[in-house]
């Protein structure tokens, strides 16, 4: 996608948060940082089955929150707890022993969702599936979902060709220098025998604006634009047109 800033980090401070959000002095920011990064991967790592698209991680004093969005709430919680229960010991363990708080949101639109959108599609290209197709399936579907826009690129050896190189497709809009514009960007790799494919999404879902009565930030919903009215069996744009 060219040498584009993170669609993220562009807008934080302005309608994005930090995944990490805590105040630390400057001797204990360091093993604070390292705390989290530890926490992030043990959670993906043990439930890389349950469709996690972030983990967030809030501190206060002793406390820790830690907020695991996922699609599949029902495999981090187990029978009776039990899984939730085991996680919350093995991060106390990671942490020195800190109270910690685990919440589970579920994501009630998963096809819109950029990241798991970009672990299917890594996932699909493992199992030999036409890249081509996975892609065109994935922005279908968020479409269909509500999505005002979807940008998709996969790059590598792709097909098993001799030479790598990127391939990928657009629908709707993708505003990237809007800073009101709801953008979320997933990223994700897939294992093949031919070497590593990273697959590149990104998602518009619609503007943010805020409320000059109250400060509140609310959703509004873009206008329909004529790429979205049409029919939506329309193949998505191909970018290396």
């Amino acid at each position: 996608m060219g040498q584009k800033v993170h669609p993220i980090s562009f807008r934080l401070g302005v309608i994005k948060t930090w995944s990490s959000r805590w105040y630390a002095e400057k001797k204990d920011f360091a093993r604070f940082l390292h705390e989290d990064i530890k926490v992030r991967k043990h959670v993906l790592r043990t439930f890389n089955q349950a469709a996690v698209s972030k983990v967030e991680i809030e501190r206060a004093s002793d406390k820790i929150r830690v907020n695991i969005h996922t699609a599949r709430p029902g495999v981090i919680i187990g029978r009776k707890g039990a899984d939730i229960d085991r996680l919350r010991e093995e991060l106390q363990g990671m942490t020195g022993n800190k109270e910690i708080h685990i919440n589970i949101k579920e994501i009630k639109n998963p096809s819109i969702d950029a990241q798991l959108i970009s672990e299917n599609i890594a996932l699909q290209l493992e199992k030999r599936i036409a890249f081509r197709r996975a892609m065109k399936k994935a922005i279908q579907q968020a479409m269909d979902s509500g999505a005002k826009g979807i940008k998709i690129q996969t790059k590598g050896r792709l097909a098993g060709s001799e030479i790598a190189r990127a391939e990928g497709y657009l629908e709707g809009k993708v505003p990237l220098h809007t800073l009101r514009a709801d953008i979320e960007y997933g990223f994700a790799e897939s294992q093949t025998t031919y070497g590593k494919i990273g697959v590149k999404v990104i998602v518009y879902k619609g503007d943010i604006i805020q409320k000059k009565s109250d400060g509140v930030l609310e959703k509004k919903e873009a206008p329909v634009t004529e790429t979205q009215d049409k029919d939506s069996t329309e193949t998505p744009h191909d970018l290396n047109a």
